[in-house]
């Protein structure tokens, strides 16, 4: 093995693991992380408040990808609008503006992928760490969220559009 040469592990989470914050309105438990993936890939279990929709945004350095685990959920991708429930997939190329909303009256849940790796850790350091289970009882910090997305390479461009 060379000395720089990085070493990929298995490794295992049951469902109650991984690093959650409260992020905005929601809860984000981060399942695969940069660092536990050689920087390939983050996966993030989300819980997103019933009517939640981020703010009109754009990554400049990965592509975002969102599977439906549970609601029902309204994306748009620059011009685009897509909908659905568990089981509906999308992807968001880099570089393209997107949002979305929950729909539901209900928080919904899926999971968010970003490659490369990158988004696990702008959720962690944009948001809290969740001291107790459910959704955050704390107001949003846009402006945390805004300084920290700057780092990661995503800029927020506005308001939700829905």
């Amino acid at each position: 093995m060379l000395e720089n040469e990085i070493v990929s592990r298995p490794y295992f989470l049951r469902v109650d693991e991984g690093e959650a914050s409260w992020f905005l309105r929601n809860r984000m438990t981060v399942k695969a992380t940069s660092e536990s993936t050689n920087g390939a890939l983050s996966i993030i279990e989300a819980t997103f408040a019933a009517g939640f929709s981020p703010p009109w945004h754009v990554h400049h350095r990965e592509d975002e990808m969102m599977y439906v685990l549970e609601g029902d959920i309204l994306f748009k991708c620059g011009d685009e609008l897509f909908r659905g429930g568990p089981g509906s997939f999308v992807f968001l190329p880099r570089d393209i503006p997107h949002s979305f909303k929950n729909l539901s009256n209900k928080p919904g849940r899926w999971l968010v992928l970003g490659t490369p790796a990158g988004l696990d850790r702008f959720f962690v350091e944009s948001g809290t760490p969740a001291l107790a289970e459910g959704l955050n009882p704390l107001p949003p910090d846009f402006r945390k969220m805004a300084e920290v997305a700057a780092r990661y390479g995503q800029e927020i461009l506005g308001p939700s559009p829905f």
